[in-house]
Parts: structure tokens; C-alpha cells; sequence
């Protein structure tokens, strides 16, 4: 069975973007370790989740970076495998999804979920998009969160899980430091 894993960068105090949903401070500490471990994050997958946001934020610029001859051919490479995965898109105020190979579902279906993760293939991941991990965790359909900590405190912004309806306990499975002083911690519910 496949599972669900989310991946989501955190300041040190718990938000993953600023007051005005910036996200500039995650260039901060990118690097070459960062960039192994979203190519190997990426890679892993054949299947990737998005709420509204994060795909129009994809959808507006991965989609041409192979074509931009100003980018590295590492980035264009990584651009191509995100433009053939399979996305779906939650939303319910979204006219239409046309990035290649996208599926655009006004609602989650936790049966069409479990469906999802029962097909073969790789598995399907979560890049950003806070509050369809918050929808998909109170429905305890996560496997596993990447939490990446950045050595940064915003002071305010949008907060990392809210509105959690119940208790998730969580085992700690791996945790790796980067040069960058980026902590990425491996949790798996109990």
C-alpha cells in the first residue's frame, strides 16, 4: 500500500508563512543538502496532493522552467518530473486545473483517498498546502510528516497544523540536520 507523506518547511515558531503569506525565507537556507532531499522527497513519489494555493503557485511557474534557459539543468530535470507526476487538486473555488496530468476534485473523499493509496505505484506526497495536511490529518489519512524546522522566527504568520480536531500521537522514525542549520524531523502516527 502506498502511503501519504507531507512534506512542510516550519519557522522555529510554528509558521509556515509570514503575516502576508510570503515564503521568502525558505531561499534562505537552500543548498545543495536541501536540494538532495527534495530531488529524493520528489523522486520517491509518482502522486502529488495540492490545495488551491500551493497549485497555483506550482502551476504558474514549474510548468515552464524546463523551456528558461537562465535555470540550472539540475532544476529543469526536477521541473520535468513534477510536470509528469500525476497532481490532484482540492479546492472548491478553483474554475479549472490545466497543468499536465492534474485531476481538479472540488471535495475529499476519504474512501477515494484510501482508494488511492491501495493502487500501485509510488508514494503520493504533500508539498506545502497547510490546510488540506490539516484536513487530511483530522481524517488520519497521513502516513508520515517531514517537518522541515528552519533556524528562524517569524514572530507571526500563518501557524503550521491548526485546527486539529483530536489528539495525533506521533513516533519519531529519523530526524537529519543540514549544513544549513535546517532540521528535518520523520514522525509517523502511533
Amino acid at each position: 500500500m502506498r502511503k501519504i507523506i507531507s512534506t512542510m518547511w516550519v519557522t522555529l515558531d510554528g509558521f509556515v508563512a509570514g503575516p502576508d503569506d510570503e515564503m521568502d525565507w525558505v531561499g534562505e537556507c537552500f543548498d545543495e543538502a536541501m536540494g538532495k532531499y527534495e530531488g529524493e522527497f520528489f523522486y520517491a513519489a509518482d502522486t502529488l496532493l495540492l490545495g488551491r494555493v500551493t497549485y497555483q503557485s506550482f502551476a504558474g511557474s514549474w510548468p515552464y522552467v524546463p523551456d528558461n534557459p537562465n535555470v540550472s539543468e539540475e532544476e529543469k530535470e526536477y521541473a520535468r518530473r513534477l510536470n509528469a507526476m500525476q497532481k490532484i487538486v482540492f479546492s472548491r473555488t478553483l474554475a479549472s486545473a490545466d497543468w499536465n496530468n492534474t485531476r481538479l476534485l472540488r471535495e475529499i473523499d476519504p474512501a477515494e483517498i484510501e482508494r488511492l493509496k491501495s493502487e500501485s505505484g509510488r508514494d503520493i506526497i504533500i508539498s506545502g498546502s497547510p490546510g488540506l495536511v490539516q484536513s487530511l490529518t483530522n481524517l488520519g489519512l497521513i502516513d508520515e510528516y517531514q517537518v522541515l524546522v528552519y533556524p528562524l522566527i517569524l514572530g507571526a504568520g500563518k501557524p503550521f497544523l491548526q485546527n486539529i480536531k483530536d489528539r495525533v500521537r506521533l513516533k519519531l522514525v529519523d530526524s537529519k540536520t543540514l549544513p544549513s542549520g535546517v532540521m528535518i524531523l520523520y514522525y509517523q502516527p502511533k
